[in-house]
């Protein structure tokens, strides 16, 4: 079954210590030459074009755009073009359920089917407002169930998520594990907007985008796209560019909030550096809090973080420093966090590490010249840049259905097969195997893989029809 390579995170890791140029204090932060140099050397990979912004107490020091934000029409990026935060904005969404909270309408122990009906049992009577928060509520990701991106914009809103989460199963029992959730963040909208009455988004609006004057927040894209925004482009395996226009998803409170690098400094600064927005005993309820209290005391920085194929985004954090480091690109993840960590590194007086291409163009340039054997003994290292919160499966997945729909089936039974070998514990890894193999006329090892596979999920749809078919 083909997934997509989707990352709607927030990234929460400690880290110790040519554009149009539009710098607000040119010529005047001792710092500039530096970090211009490094995003040169990841403009002349072609892997990056965005805004990069650097702040300390809240004052711009540095604000530069660089390349384009459409290609096609040749539109430069500015300091007024918007981004997609990606899952940048379940911070915002944690702040609301923080502000109700604090306001006494609910509590952190409060149980899922308190708020929303429809729910099994093992959910709506187990599950926690703070397990939702700390992504321990057993739910996993929505948009990695059977054919989600074939679905119209129509059915990818709150309501519809809401649908598909009430037949998703749970990865473990609520409280036991932790499992990054968009699932989650879903269903913490959908009881802001039963608490309060008002839609997620107004409450957006009202609690957050208003009383910071954020005027470039778009928040809602349902009706109308944002304008002066940046198109998002991905480079496939083989380097070439498209634009992502197809995988755009409507914003939700998992992610997908639109805006400028100046407006997400300006919640940065009242989420982390203040208390504007909820007061300093709240944060007891952020799973932030312990990596924050460490931090204010150790030093170090915590980068917040979104982004999905076409678009990245990051605020790096040094909360002992009072410092914002802020990329937002409209090419792939993870370049704002590299990026970033460059920038940071430079303000401390270390070495930024040298951008590398793509880990998708990595592998597949590696599979071409060296074979497949190659890429199993190397896998570690040519997959080294890829986001830790994504499962690395997906990498040669990805590059196996690239293969087979282009008709190169040989290939890409060699990227299934040694998926099956590195992930022998994932069905969706025998799944796409045992498509490759049928689409080559092996219908016995195409069985064998897909009943493999339902050996490890009985839940996977592609597998139990092919076996269906297969044993008629």
């Amino acid at each position: 079954m083909r997934k997509y390579i989707i990352a709607v995170s927030i990234i929460t890791l400690f880290i110790s210590c040519k554009g149009q140029t539009q710098n607000k204090k040119a010529g005047d932060y001792q710092y500039e030459n530096g970090i211009d140099a490094l995003v040169k050397q990841y403009q002349d990979l072609d892997i990056f074009s965005g805004t990069v912004l650097v702040a300390e107490k809240g004052k711009i020091l540095y604000n530069k755009a660089f390349g384009l934000a459409n290609r096609e029409k040749k539109i430069p990026n500015t300091l007024q073009t918007k981004f997609d935060i990606g899952s940048i904005n379940k911070a915002f969404t944690k702040v609301i359920i923080m502000q109700l909270i604090q306001e006494g309408k609910i509590k952190t122990d409060d149980k899922l089917g308190q708020y929303l009906k429809g729910f099994p049992m093992e959910s709506s009577e187990k599950i926690t407002i703070e397990q939702l928060i700390g992504h321990r509520s057993g739910y996993g990701d929505y948009m990695q169930e059977p054919g989600f991106f074939d679905r119209p914009k129509s059915q990818q809103t709150m309501e519809a998520i809401t649908e598909i989460i009430k037949n998703m199963s749970l990865m473990f029992e609520p409280g036991s594990d932790w499992q990054y959730s968009n699932a989650g963040y879903i269903l913490l909208g959908d009881i802001i907007e039963k608490v309060t009455g008002k839609s997620y988004y107004d409450n957006v609006k009202d609690r957050i985008i208003k009383p910071l004057g954020m005027s470039s927040a778009v928040v809602d894209t349902s009706k109308k796209m944002a304008t002066d925004r940046a198109i998002g482009y991905m480079k496939t395996m083989r380097g070439e560019l498209e634009n992502n226009e197809g995988v755009l998803l409507i914003p939700t409170p998992a992610g997908g909030f639109i805006m400028t690098d100046e407006d997400l400094l300006k919640f940065m600064e009242a989420y982390l550096f203040s208390d504007k927005l909820v007061k300093p005993e709240a944060f007891k309820y952020d799973d932030f809090y312990p990596f924050l209290q460490k931090l204010k005391k150790e030093g170090g920085a915590i980068p917040i973080a979104g982004g999905f194929e076409g678009a990245n985004a990051v605020a790096l954090n040094d909360i002992q420093n009072h410092q914002t480091i802020i990329v937002m690109a409209n090419m792939d993840e993870p370049v704002a966090e590299q990026l970033a960590t460059g920038i940071y590194n430079i303000l401390n007086g270390k070495e930024p590490k040298k951008p590398s291409l793509p880990v998708l163009q990595n592998i597949y340039s590696a599979y071409e010249k060296n074979g497949i054997a190659y890429v199993k003994q190397h896998f570690e290292e040519l997959s080294a840049d890829f986001s830790m919160m994504e499962p690395k499966d997906m990498l040669l997945n990805n590059i196996g259905y690239n293969l087979l729909f282009s008709g190169e089936t040989n290939k890409a039974i060699d990227m299934f097969k040694l998926n099956t070998e590195l992930f022998p514990n994932i069905g969706n890894c025998w799944d796409s195997y045992g498509e490759a193999l049928l689409k080559k006329g092996d219908k016995k090892a195409a069985l064998a893989a897909y009943k493999k596979a339902l050996s490890i999920n009985p839940n996977i749809p592609s597998a139990q029809e092919a076996v269906k078919k297969l044993e008629q």
